[in-house]
């Protein structure tokens, strides 16, 4: 139960305050989780961290495939012969932007503050759901994370093998073994640098008081409401030095913006907003500036063939479409009981295989791309989308939409319909999926959708309803039943994809908690190889 989503923005100039400052206004769909970069593991947070910290690297805005570029650091890094030890050399001259936690002082980014931070994500007391992305990897670190499960207390100051900082501005990170996407990490806005200081100073409100060295810091926090970031004064700016492909968009944006200084903005002015007719309105009223995913309207602003219609090109605002890097799924709990409760839809037994095969055999994609997303969005049949290094555009999923041959599985498996139309387990309990979502009415449209596959195999489903926050809560610890869940790339390799279901990143990515010693067995090995028909074929 795939689809790949088909990003919508629409986009005018930004507001001019009366005091003439450059204003950006835009929304966002769900409530943000706070900006602690070890603790976050939602886009919408995440892009406000990008806005506040600092990674080692980024990204060339306009290169397609994507290309790595410094940011903090100096230059790309040194790798030596074996791949295993990365020099970095910090630019020098970035400071933090100014804080109480400081004193009063200047506070300059330095080497030590990246191995500060890299050295959070081990720590267990914060259960970092983006923790995969070093774990195994860093020399020394996997067993100063085991002292502190045993003794309680992560020591930060303790030398490590794997992190070193022979001058203040340069850091030296030592592998376990080679990593071919670990420079892809480092440009992954949660591994930007935050000041030891403020985390000591704010303690449990770190997600609230976010210091960081990058083009803006939080001005004002309502939180679940109003997010404004106000451009940091101190920042050392960025000069606009990107070159565009032959793309003629691209070139467009080129030469408007070629040797300009970043940011250009003087403040962002982000609202939540769950609705999208409510964000729609914003928009239509000049309230915002831009929007994306707006799907669920979509025929109001765009005609049959894409393109924004001729009341909207009059008023100035553009429409920009693309395929992200995505996908949304439904996964289902693996484990055989959420809690002290048993779970139907869990376990490896040939039943549960079965009834999870069933399910996914119910349920019409084409009908979610169709009625719910109004064509926006297209088929994955495999799990590493478009755009991303180990797609395969050639291949077709192996379970087809049949419900008849759904209902005959699950005859067949031992699920028999009761009085009531209703099947129930093969032992002769009841037999009722849950699923959670959001309380949206895109998500309630969604939940009938599901509702209507399941009734039409005699499943009961019933619908537990969270705020966003709270789901992402509830499935680190492995207690929701199934979810439709999206994952957009962290990094541009498959791998980012395949690890979603790898044993070890339960309580972290793996959301359905699955654990199976083949598939960690394939996936250990294709980390050791290069995108190619080798690793696609441990992919598949």
């Amino acid at each position: 139960m795939k689809a790949r989503l088909l990003f919508i923005f629409l986009f005018c100039a930004a507001a001019h305050a009366a005091n003439g400052e450059k204003i950006l206004r835009v929304t966002f769909q769900v409530a943000e989780t706070g900006f602690d970069p070890v603790k976050v593991h939602d886009y919408y947070s995440g892009t406000v961290i990008e806005a506040i910290f600092d990674p080692l690297l980024t990204y060339d805005y306009l290169a397609r495939p994507a290309k790595l570029v410094a940011n903090a650091a100096e230059s790309l890094p040194e790798i030596s012969a074996d791949g295993r030890t990365y020099v970095f050399r910090i630019r020098q001259g970035i400071y933090f932007a100014d804080d109480p936690a400081f004193k009063g002082r200047k506070r300059e980014l330095t080497a030590l503050d990246y191995a500060y931070s890299f050295k959070r994500f081990y720590d267990p007391r914060h259960r970092s759901p983006y923790a995969f992305l070093f774990t195994g990897k860093i020399a020394g670190l996997d067993e100063l994370a085991a002292q502190a499960k045993a003794s309680g207390s992560f020591d930060y100051d303790a030398p490590v093998a794997g992190l070193q900082t022979p001058d203040r501005h340069t850091l030296v990170i030592r592998l376990k073994q080679p990593d071919l996407n670990f420079s892809y990490v480092l440009a992954f806005p949660l591994t930007g640098a935050v000041a030891r200081e403020a985390i000591e100073a704010y303690g449990d409100e770190s997600p609230s008081h976010p210091v960081g060295s990058g083009p803006f810091l939080l001005k004002r926090y309502v939180r679940s409401s109003k997010i404004v970031l106000a451009a940091n004064p101190g920042y050392r700016g960025k000069l606009w030095d990107f070159a565009p492909g032959d793309d003629p968009r691209q070139r467009e944006i080129a030469s408007q913006m070629q040797g300009k200084r970043l940011p250009l903005l003087d403040a962002v002015e982000i609202s939540i907003m769950e609705e999208t007719q409510s964000r729609w309105l914003a928009f239509e009223r000049g309230e915002t500036d831009i929007e994306y995913q707006l799907w669920d309207v979509a025929p109001t602003f765009m005609t049959d063939d894409g393109r924004l219609r001729p009341e909207f090109v009059r008023r100035g605002i553009q429409l920009d479409r693309t395929i992200d890097p995505e996908i949304t799924y439904l996964y289902f709990n693996m484990q055989e009981r959420i809690g002290d409760s048993p779970n139907p839809v869990g376990g490896f037994g040939k039943e549960r295989i079965a009834l999870r095969r069933a399910i996914a055999m119910s349920y019409k994609v084409d009908d979610q791309i169709r009625i719910i997303r109004k064509g926006q969005a297209v088929r994955a049949e495999y799990p590493v989308p478009p755009g991303v290094a180990g797609h395969d555009p050639g291949y077709r999923s192996l379970i087809p939409y049949d419900p008849r041959a759904a209902n005959a599985l699950l005859e067949k498996f031992g699920y028999r319909k009761g009085p009531d139309g209703y099947r129930r387990q093969p032992d002769g309990a009841p037999l009722v999926v849950r699923n959670a979502s959001t309380p949206t009415e895109r998500d309630r449209q969604l939940d009938e959708l599901l509702k209507r596959s399941l009734d039409s195999i005699g499943v009961r489903l019933e619908i537990q309803k969270e705020r966003f926050p709270e789901l992402l809560k509830l499935e680190k610890q492995c207690r929701l039943m199934t979810r439709m869940a999206a994952w957009i790339a962290d990094y541009p390799d498959g791998d980012n994809f395949m690890q979603l279901l790898y044993g070890p990143n339960t309580n972290e990515s793996n959301n359905a908690c699955y654990r199976s010693k083949e598939f960690d067995r394939r996936y250990e090995k294709s980390r050791r190889l290069a995108d190619g028909p080798e690793r696609d074929r441990l992919y598949h």
